[in-house]
């Protein structure tokens, strides 16, 4: 096991923004929850602006990948993969005895993790993101508290290590060119936050960042806010679909990407997310917790019927079901498509990279949306829409 220590002494300015996310609750532990999912998707307040209410402590319940114990010699942090299928590799250790401020993000993902707790400031660099969607990162860009440090593979090292960053965060999928970076002593902590196939584990490594800037209350707080929304909608789900006469609808993923039809697996993030929405998965029976490639005539048996699809990807403009159909006309022969039941995330449009890893509520959501819209009348879907 690798252990690092490092302490670093916080200004009193630190991070002092705020970000407005929806509350569900206002304290910790009151045990308040809205009598309606609708009612409390519809909330407005600020989470942060009650973050003092919350503890100083941080406890992990969901994530698979962290560890937290509290000593005398500060607070150890272990980090691991949480996929089973992955290699084993071995687990890190980081000491936190002091807050740290200076950050840089190498994918999109770790940028959201400090977004939604309001602690951007703290992003000292990042790599060359195709698309950034966070408003107060422009402006950091544009004025020069955050630089670009290349992109992977081709990596700026004097401009890295210009910003005297306390930490890099990385991907565990992702080690290209930071050979050169590891060589000048600047410590990295590996993000293993996408790889949990839990929902709630995903968003849980917020915590991880209030940890490391000294904010554990804002995490807590934020981190609550997302729970509370999503255990109680899917409690209104398994409510609803209990108590219906009728089977749950199905839901098919993916589509044909160069070699294959790329669909997620029956053990992925987005499995249970379709399960939790109260859809039964066409391949639920599979046992990947990634993704998985299939030929496009095994995959139309699968999605053939299936009262819904479930598909992603960048355009420009707006992709409707003509476009998706002139892709490939035997998409045009599926159930869902003649239903106008597809529904799409346009990346190039939406911050899905950026924050739907840490917004699981949301995401869930937009799929309860679909699948019960009863549930949610008044909601405007974020990021997976009914194709028009």
């Amino acid at each position: 096991m690798r252990r690092r220590r490092f302490a670093i002494v916080r200004s009193a300015a630190l991070c002092a923004m705020v970000l407005l996310v929806p509350l569900s609750c206002a304290r910790q532990g009151t045990g308040r929850i809205s009598p309606s999912a609708d009612a409390l998707f519809a909330a407005h307040d600020s989470v942060l602006a009650h973050a003092d209410a919350f503890s100083d402590t941080i406890r992990i319940h969901y994530a698979r990948g962290l560890k937290v114990d509290y000593r005398d010699d500060g607070i150890h942090v272990v980090i691991s993969n949480p996929d089973p299928s992955a290699p084993y590799s071995a687990p890190e250790e980081i000491v936190i005895t002091r807050p740290l401020r200076r950050f840089i993000c190498t994918t999109a993902l770790q940028l959201g993790n400090f977004e939604v707790l309001g602690l951007e400031e703290c992003i000292v660099g990042m790599n060359s993101l195709k698309n950034l969607f966070s408003p107060t990162m422009q402006q950091q860009m544009r004025d020069g508290r955050t630089v670009r440090i290349g992109k992977e593979g081709n990596f700026d090292v004097e401009t890295i290590f210009a910003t005297q960053p306390d930490y890099i965060f990385v991907s565990a999928s992702k080690h290209g060119g930071f050979e050169a970076i590891r060589a000048c002593g600047i410590p990295f902590i590996t993000h293993h936050g996408y790889k949990e196939t839990d929902p709630l584990g995903q968003a849980e490594w917020i915590k991880l960042v209030g940890l490391l800037t000294g904010e554990p209350r804002r995490a807590n707080a934020v981190f609550a806010d997302i729970e509370r929304k999503y255990l109680t909608l899917k409690s209104e789900v398994e409510t609803l679909t209990t108590n219906k006469a009728t089977s749950l609808p199905t839901v098919a993923s993916g589509r044909q990407l160069r070699d294959g039809w790329y669909a997620v697996g029956g053990r992925s993030y987005m499995a249970q997310l379709f399960r939790d929405a109260g859809a039964a998965y066409v391949m639920a029976d599979n046992e990947d917790s990634g993704g998985r490639t299939l030929d496009f005539e095994a995959a139309y048996a699968r999605s053939v019927h299936a009262d819904f699809w479930q598909i992603d990807g960048s355009f420009e403009g707006d992709f409707t079901l003509a476009t998706l159909a002139a892709e490939d006309p035997r998409y045009a022969t599926l159930d869902s498509y003649k239903k106008r039941r597809v529904l799409f995330c346009n990346l190039a449009h939406t911050p899905y990279r950026e924050l739907a890893g840490v917004q699981p509520h949301l995401l869930l959501a937009d799929f309860v949306k679909a699948f019960h819209p009863e549930l949610l009348p008044h909601y405007v879907p974020q990021y997976y829409k009914l194709m028009e």
